[in-house]
């Protein structure tokens, strides 16, 4: 590893926050320091496993659930972590105190902090998972923020403000600009340098305060400021500062209280986390961050009348593996189904219900057709950006591709996703139109290189493209059962393009428990070796090692029980390319991506967007999955692959963590890449398992180096009636060139999608922007993917860009229902079993959406529920001023709700949470009058969310004006 790290933090700009992610430990010298990473991860891991293991019936152990979280979950994880870093490293962001709770700006940072958490309900109503996990990386990066860069730890503060995101919570006011907070201090360690006043622990006379970095906005005199050897305003006016970012006093002049800030960020993240589940529920939590997700089953279906047969066979394929989900554990996924003809596209069925995805394609129907191309790539970029990521999608098709224009937009969101696409064609590429009873203008044969696009794509995202027939097709098709079912790890793809002997090997680990071989093209000879040098000729003898299917295109190869663990060699002769493709059953897989050392204001590994640069140094992190916390591996090296799987580079590999371990089943993994290959690549990850066998996993996606680059310098909202920009750099690392740049979105809100040409200097770069409309019509919650791809004329070098702008209402109800205590009734004896208390509510909405919903979410008592004010009892305590139903409020406050909770006195509290129809939430809780003299008044916490069914009682409002509704 090159260590440059104190040469790179002497040149590098201000860091102003909790550090990144882990590489930041490394380059601030600070092993110890609790990073933005750190943080979210084990939140996130916690909650996630807190939610799992308080589900009904659940039997499984902590670990075991950890073990079986899968990668989909570890990979919903890393985009949370991705955009709370980018917060550091994009430039609309990383400079501006709003986002970092600097320089003071508290009260505008508070009102982004709720913008983020509105947002982030709004994506999940919408099921725009994506859309939310960005936006609430973007939270928890500026929530973690406060307690690194205010002086509520140095108040003493032992509690998270929860004023930052309940806006009825108390708030502490913030100094004005002409009030000092600050001593000087001329040493690293800055001990005792706020005022006295800013450190003051009673609340009437407490004052909130932040630290001003850099210059920009200029800190006023008596100021504090951030501090640290990165930040140039603590050499002028007050010096000092008293950020807690880290344990190193080089960087931190509060590092004495890092510990304390960072215990605290990361109870309010929990916090914000455990509200987030009670609000959406726990199923739409699970799905918020792919807690076991099964594979989605994803069609994209020809219609056109040449296609009978391959409706039948993806129909029942389709019923098959729904079939095997009804009988297996989990739910049964999501199932997703795009038609398309000419010139028709979709709509897109999207479901999780299998008997409703089944009626589905009980009703496609083969009808009419035209011209040969059809609008396949128009599909399948529906397809990829209903599905979630690493989702198989299979193309059903005899056509050619009539929306080719779209090729480099689905190629970018294939990747960008993750997602293989799978082509099943049943058309010969020399055939004629006549063949498949298509129209055509000309007869003349059609080009045997019309289906190269396909080719292209199933290529470079990790499918196959299997031409086949009518006849053979159903059973093809068994390929969509083999690539979604669960834990598939792939543990050798490669491609030969030409007539060839060839020699390949993969090796079988003690994890890997089913083995099937996948072969596209055509054999003249394969034979199969295990790792005890037996073999078996696979086209001559049907034992004793594999089992051979062969239909038409496709040779699919079953290994037989026991598989030996170690290295499988197979060796074939064939007519033409062939495609290898073998996948197993196992929890042990990985993640990865390429990142740079950051040089602008904070220390860290940014993440590169896109393809990586060729010929540069990058760094390489990897994420080991579905290892147990306690079971022993060890993963040395990777080899980065050719397109024929020749060995270009192998790169060593170190582990990140040091004191505290990384959130995926073990260690982040990171390797130093001397210079990018030129030419395309895949990631073999090879280690060793328990047992000591070897084991190897293979990333499918290729990688295209390139020397263009598209950086997306912000992602604005989108407001229904208005146009936005989206503003993006052109960065050019090679010679002075003439570029292309083409704007693709999901939805059609594009002002111009180009292409648009450009040239760009050597070594230079080009700062553009795009224009989108959204219709006044478009709902809040909507997420647009847009799709940026740059090309250069004279050679193969691109680069895309994906973003997911999310709609949001210009005017949002953000006022929660609120809550008032009328009456409390008790007689509580010594004996808390032999009677009862009573506490009656009125409940209204503070906004103009009205009441929704309320769920008994804590508590063993009854709830009543009333339309008009409660009948009167004996012992009743006056505790708040009754509520005047016949008056409006200001507010717009809609029809109250009277509710009366009874519980046993044993039971004496309980919690009580209301929605409104814009989603917002209140959570009420609620003691019993003996408590309540305890503690003067009883004690609510606010929210804002989404209604939800789960809990123990849960009453839709438009069933509440019956007489009278008991839940328990």
């Amino acid at each position: 590893m090159h260590w440059f790290a104190l040469a790179y933090l002497l040149l590098a700009g201000p860091c102003t926050c909790f550090l990144p992610n882990f590489w930041s430990r490394v380059l601030t010298l600070s092993w110890d320091s609790n990073t933005h990473q750190y943080i979210t991860e084990q939140a996130i891991l916690n909650v996630t496993l807190e939610t799992l293991m308080g589900a009904k019936n659940h039997k499984q152990s902590h670990t075991e659930e950890q073990t079986r979280l899968g990668r989909g979950f570890w990979r919903a994880v890393g985009e949370v972590v991705k955009s709370n870093a980018a917060m550091d490293f994009l430039s609309s962001t990383r400079s501006d105190p709003v986002y970092h709770f600097d320089s003071e700006r508290v009260d505008s940072a508070t009102v982004m902090l709720r913008q983020f958490w509105t947002q982030t309900l709004m994506s999940i109503r919408a099921k725009e998972y994506q859309s939310a996990r960005h936006s609430l990386g973007q939270l928890f990066h500026s929530l973690q923020d406060f307690y690194s860069h205010s002086n509520w730890v140095e108040m003493g503060q032992q509690s998270i403000y929860l004023h930052l995101l309940h806006p009825e919570e108390p708030a502490i006011p913030v100094a004005k600009n002409d009030t000092p907070t600050c001593m000087e201090c001329f040493s690293a360690t800055c001990r005792n340098n706020l005022l006295p006043r800013l450190t003051h622990k009673q609340q009437d006379s407490q004052l909130l305060t932040t630290g001003y970095f850099s210059t920009s906005p200029p800190k006023p005199q008596g100021k504090c400021s951030h501090g640290g050897i990165l930040d140039s305003s603590h050499r002028t006016g007050t010096k000092g500062g008293i950020n807690k970012d880290s344990t190193s006093p080089l960087f931190s002049p509060h590092h004495y209280l890092h510990v304390e800030a960072a215990s605290l960020a990361m109870e309010a993240t929990l916090t914000v986390l455990r509200d987030l589940r009670d609000t959406v529920g726990h199923k739409n939590f699970l799905k918020l961050f792919s807690v076991k997700q099964i594979p989605a089953l994803v069609f994209v279906m020809d219609t056109t009348g040449s296609m009978f047969e391959e409706i039948t066979a993806a129909r029942r394929r389709a019923l098959s593996i729904i079939q095997s989900r009804v009988d297996g554990p989990g739910q049964p996924g999501t199932f997703l189904l795009v038609p398309f003809h000419d010139p028709a596209v979709g709509p897109v069925y999207e479901t999780e219900d299998p008997n409703q995805f089944m009626h589905h394609m009980e009703n496609l129907m083969a009808l009419g057709g035209g011209d040969e191309p059809e609008m396949c790539f128009s599909a399948i970029q529906l397809a990829l950006t209903h599905s979630p990521p690493l989702s198989d999608i299979f193309v059903f098709t005899d056509a050619s591709p009539k929306d080719a224009h779209l090729f480099d937009a689905v190629k970018a969101l294939a990747l960008e996703k993750q997602s293989k696409v799978t082509f099943l064609l049943t058309e010969d590429p020399n055939h004629t139109m006549e063949s498949r009873g298509r129209s055509r203008r000309s007869k003349e044969p059609l080009s045997p290189d019309r289906f190269s696009l396909y080719s292209s794509l199933s290529s470079v995202s990790g499918g196959l493209t299997i031409f086949t027939t009518n006849s053979d097709i159903h059973r093809v098709s068994a390929i969509v059962e083999d690539n979604t079912a669960a834990d598939k790890v792939t543990l050798l793809h490669v491609e030969s393009d030409h007539d060839s002997v060839s020699s390949r090997s993969f090796r079988v680990d003690s994890s890997v428990k089913t083995v099937i071989l996948r072969i596209t093209g055509t054999l003249t000879d394969c034979s199969l070796t295990n790792p005890s040098g037996r073999s078996q000729s696979l086209l001559t003898e049907k034992s004793p090692l594999a089992e051979l299917e062969h239909f038409e295109g496709l040779y699919r190869i079953s290994l037989l029980s026991p598989i030996e663990p170690g290295r499988w060699n197979l060796h074939t002769r064939s007519h033409g390319p062939l495609t290898f493709n073998v996948i197993g059953d196992s929890n042990v897989d990985f993640l990865y991506y390429f990142a740079t050392v950051t040089n602008e204001t904070h220390p860290g590994l940014a993440r590169v967007e896109g393809s990586p640069v060729a010929g540069v140094p990058a760094y390489l992190v990897l994420a080991v999955t579905g290892l147990a916390p306690n079971e022993e591996a060890s993963f040395s090296h990777v080899t980065l692959l050719g397109s024929n799987g020749e060995s270009l580079q192998q790169v060593l590999l170190n582990s990140s963590s040091s004191t505290s371990s990384s959130f995926y089943s073990g260690e982040e993994l990171v390797g130093w890449v001397d210079s990018v290959p030129r030419i395309p690549f895949c990631v073999r990850l090879s280690g060793r398992d328990s047992r000591g066998n070897r084991l190897e996993r293979v990333s499918t996606e290729v990688i295209q180096p390139t020397h263009v680059q598209i950086q997306v310098l912000s992602v604005p909202h989108l407001v229904p009636g208005h146009s936005t920009m989206v503003h993006f750099d052109v960065l050019n690392h090679g010679p002075a060139r003439l570029f292309n740049l083409t704007a693709v979105d999901d939805r059609g809100y594009l002002h111009q999608r180009g292409p648009h040409g450009f040239p760009v200097a050597e070594r230079g770069s080009l700062r553009g922007q795009v224009d989108l409309h959204t219709p006044a019509t478009a709902e809040a919650g909507v997420t647009v993917t847009l799709t940026l791809t740059v090309h250069a004329f004279d050679s193969p070098d691109s680069n895309y860009g994906v973003v997911y702008l999310t709609v949001v209402s210009l005017d949002p109800d953000t006022s929660p229902p609120s809550c008032s205590i009328t009456r409390i009734q008790w007689s509580c004896p010594p004996v808390c079993t032999e009677s009862t208390w009573s506490i009656f509510m009125v409940l209204s909405d503070r906004g103009r959406s009205g009441l929704t919903a309320l769920q008994l979410h804590k508590g063993e008592g009854v709830l009543t529920l009333f339309h008009t004010p409660p009948p009167g009892g004996d012992n009743l305590v006056e505790t708040e001023s009754g509520y005047d139903h016949d008056q409006e409020d200001k507010n717009g406050t809609t029809s109250p709700l009277w509710v009366r909770y009874t519980s046993s006195c044993c039971f004496p509290q309980a919690e009580l949470l209301v929605w409104d129809g814009a989603g917002n939430m209140k959570r009420c809780r609620l003691i019993s009058g003996q408590q309540r003299q305890q503690r003067d008044r009883i004690t609510e916490s606010n929210g804002t969310g989404r209604i939800t069914l789960t809990g123990i009682c849960f009453v839709l409002v438009g069933l509440l004006w019956s007489p009278l509704l008991r839940s328990m």
